[in-house]
């Protein structure tokens, strides 16, 4: 989908369209959800801290979320989707993947498929959806962001090789930008750059994550479309050039991952109520400290305010930090979210902040 959040707050508030918004808070510790097109044309976007996208773009307006309403919305458009293949793996609530190589429909053209499930959501949502068609769901996922808004791309397998050459390894989907400025360190910008390094060198330099490095730089990728797969927690980690001495350091270096942590959680659409620090330290040793908290995580206030009394629970040691890591679990089923989206949150603001 399109700029979902903020999409269908324009939708449904007229007085919004037309003007740049965002969705989240617009407090000290506020991170934008998500802005639509027209703030991004100032170069605000989500998991932008709010107080930087309020200084890019003066005349942005804050839009508390309703993630009852998102979550409506999408289980509308996953009905839609059903009604063309069982084999549906959602991404998060504005996001699937879709294999159409049989079809209820009978149709033997994925990119037509495509071009009418992009019509029928507009037509039951008055939202857009952007499509990416391709033989794998490397290539689908990206080729969806190729003409945002409202877009449809396809790759097709003789296309593929030379899409993927002169694609920026930013853009390649499972490369952050972390990942992506230790490539362009390495001398490597481009597909082509990345398709030049054996697979013995992106393991050693990145573990585990080389081996699919080394496979998606020559179009591979055999990852099934999984209906069933059921979601247990969401999280980030980073591991450092530098090794960290104190917990001023350690503050700092987290701030980005929780920022990644809830942004993957928003779009997402769970709530959940734990939250676990992961540490290692330069010896290889390594530990966690979670907390449950009756209130789910609805805010990147709340994460970052228990990340950090997380954190503070860590004992002085000799050894220096090489990685950390937050992860959020526990999440509520959809009984519980339904009590839980009921709550005041503008009312219970100060008794969140308690928690």
């Amino acid at each position: 989908m399109d700029a979902f959040y903020a999409a269908i707050e324009q939708r449904d508030h007229p007085e919004l369209r037309g003007r740049p918004i965002a969705i989240g808070s617009k407090g000290r510790r506020g991170v934008v959800a998500t802005a639509s097109y027209e703030a991004r044309r100032f170069g605000v976007h989500s998991a932008m801290a709010s107080v930087t996208a309020l200084r890019q773009c003066p005349g942005l307006i804050f839009v508390p979320p309703r993630m009852d309403k998102y979550k409506e919305v999408s289980r509308q458009i996953r009905a839609i989707f059903f009604e063309y293949t069982d084999l549906v793996e959602p991404l998060s609530l504005d996001e699937a993947y879709l294999n159409v190589t049989e079809n209820k429909k009978h149709n033997p053209s994925a990119t037509l498929i495509a071009k009418e499930i992009k019509k029928r959501i507009v037509t039951e949502t008055r939202l857009t959806a952007s499509a990416g068609v391709s033989y794998n769901k490397f290539l689908a996922k990206t080729a969806s962001d190729v003409k945002k808004p409202d877009g449809l791309f396809v790759i097709t397998p003789k296309e593929a090789q030379e899409f993927i050459d002169h694609l920026k390894v930013e853009r390649f989907y499972g490369i952050g930008k972390v990942t992506a400025e230790k490539l362009h360190q390495m001398g490597i910008f481009f597909g082509a750059d990345l398709k030049k390094l054996s697979e013995h060198r992106l393991v050693q330099t990145f573990g585990k994550a080389g081996h699919y490095y080394y496979q998606i730089a020559r179009g591979i990728d055999h990852r099934p479309v999984n209906p069933n797969r059921e979601l247990k927690s969401v999280g980030g980690e980073n591991t450092f050039d530098t090794d960290l001495a104190t917990h001023i350091e350690m503050e700092q270096e987290l701030l980005p991952i929780a920022e990644k942590v809830y942004e993957r959680l928003r779009k997402t659409g769970k709530l959940g109520r734990t939250i676990t620090l992961k540490v290692k330290f330069d010896d290889f040793t390594q530990i966690t400290r979670s907390k449950t908290s009756l209130i789910p995580v609805i805010s990147f206030e709340m994460l970052w305010k228990h990340t950090l009394e997380l954190l503070s629970q860590l004992n002085e040691t000799s050894h220096r930090v090489r990685l950390l890591g937050v992860t959020v679990s526990n999440f509520l089923t959809e009984e519980q979210e339904a009590i839980q989206l009921e709550i005041d949150w503008s009312r219970n603001s100060s008794s969140q902040s308690s928690l």
